[in-house]
């Protein structure tokens, strides 16, 4: 059984990333790896609130491992935050990193130059797949996912809060790619077959700052949170929630 670690950017190449993980037998995905801005509390790039974070690892069951970098990050406190995540997944007996990239190279290969001498091997399941197949595979295979961030010199502001679906992309102009690899826009995932059950959430207000625009989700109570997920929200010892 090899142990992996998965770059999650709540986004819906990461989740599928994590599906086609799960169809291998010989592969434990052991952590899901987010960096969060901690200025604005949330995932970065993808500008996701840190509560849906949580709650989407917590409908994985997989553990969330949150690297948190100041505002604005230089590559140099980036890189050095990344090689203390290196470090705790070898603690871990983790063998491997999987990122969710699509087809660019220059991406592919800083991550693995980042990962060289660090004793985990980079893993890319979703390389160079047609990104207008894997696009209809998501949708067809279930994946809910909204557009969070968009480019607005790439892509009407507009798109910004549409579901990601089968309109969606045949709204897309044709310059476009189909899932937003050439940075035109980010999403999060609410429900698809890796969750136990949907991430509950409601469409916020639409922004535009500095050169993106954002659509802000604002999570909802949830009663199907675990009994563990919610006894630590709520600062109880894991001794207490077990008794």
């Amino acid at each position: 059984m090899t142990k992996v670690a998965l770059s999650w950017s709540s986004g819906k190449d990461s989740a599928w990333t994590l599906h086609v993980l799960r169809q291998q037998p010989d592969i434990q995905v052991a952590a899901l790896i987010t960096t969060f801005n901690s200025a604005a509390d949330r995932v970065a790039m993808h500008a996701v609130r840190r509560a849906l974070a949580e709650a989407q690892a917590d409908r994985t069951g997989i553990p969330l491992w949150a690297v948190e970098l100041p505002w604005p990050c230089s590559n140099e406190v980036y890189e050095h935050r990344m090689r203390a995540v290196c470090q705790r997944a070898k603690d871990e007996e983790i063998t491997a990193i999987a990122f969710g990239d699509l087809f660019l190279e220059d991406v592919r290969n800083y991550r693995i130059r980042q990962l060289e001498g660090s004793g985990l091997a980079p893993l890319f399941p979703l390389w160079q797949i047609p990104t207008d197949r894997l696009a209809r595979q998501m949708i067809f295979g279930g994946v809910k996912a909204k557009i969070t961030c968009v480019d607005p010199s790439k892509l009407a502001k507009t798109f910004a809060g549409r579901d990601y679906d089968l309109k969606l992309l045949e709204d897309l102009p044709p310059e476009v790619d189909p899932c937003g690899e050439n940075g035109e826009f980010h999403t999060f995932v609410s429900g698809g077959p890796i969750f136990r059950h949907d991430v509950s959430y409601i469409r916020g207000e639409v922004v535009q700052r500095d050169a993106w625009c954002f659509c802000d989700l604002l999570p909802l109570p949830d009663t199907n949170t675990s009994p563990a997920a919610a006894g630590a929200k709520a600062g109880i010892p894991p001794s207490s929630r077990d008794r």
